[in-house]
């Protein structure tokens, strides 16, 4: 798939086939994810693959905007170590980036997946911190639930050139 082609045509999925996601495909969704830039490319991340049944259940029932997870065939959890930042407060921006990255390459690779995100809701950080057995400077910023699609949505035309401003605001 050409990359304006995937990053045009790319959704977000919610159901899933009860097909197993090969171990290669969850490789090269995280060479995908790790070759995201850096703030200082420090690569602040640290990612948990998660197939377990019983952990997928846990999770739709820990992140009420994550019930897919119970139905997906495995969840990524994108983490950010802090002792690993160069620039304070970046591992957000580094840790987004290395998501979008690894949802393209789903999508690349014919598989569905959607970003739920984790952080800054402080409720739902704790509630994975406990699940996942995270230390105190590993920070889960989101959790994607991956699977072979079992629904279709058309692409969508999202830009809008009231959003584009030239040289200053006005």
């Amino acid at each position: 798939m050409e990359t304006l082609e995937a990053i045009k045509t790319r959704r977000s999925i919610r159901k899933y086939t009860e097909s197993a996601v090969p171990d290669d495909a969850i490789e090269t969704l995280l060479e995908a994810a790790m070759a995201a830039p850096s703030a200082g490319n420090e690569q602040p991340w640290h990612f948990i693959v998660i197939r377990d049944r019983n952990m997928l259940e846990e999770i739709s029932k820990k992140h009420q905007y994550a019930q897919m997870a119970k139905d997906a065939q495995v969840a990524i959890v994108v983490c950010g170590d802090e002792t690993l930042e160069k620039y304070k407060g970046f591992w957000v921006q580094d840790c987004s980036a290395a998501t979008q990255t690894l949802l393209l390459a789903a999508h690349a690779q014919g598989l569905g997946a959607v970003w739920c995100g984790v952080y800054p809701a402080k409720d739902r950080v704790s509630a994975f911190r406990e699940l996942l057995r995270l230390p105190d400077h590993i920070v889960p910023l989101c959790v994607v639930p991956i699977g072979y699609p079992a629904e279709e949505k058309p692409s969508a035309e999202r830009y809008s050139s009231a959003r584009v401003h030239h040289e200053a605001w006005e």
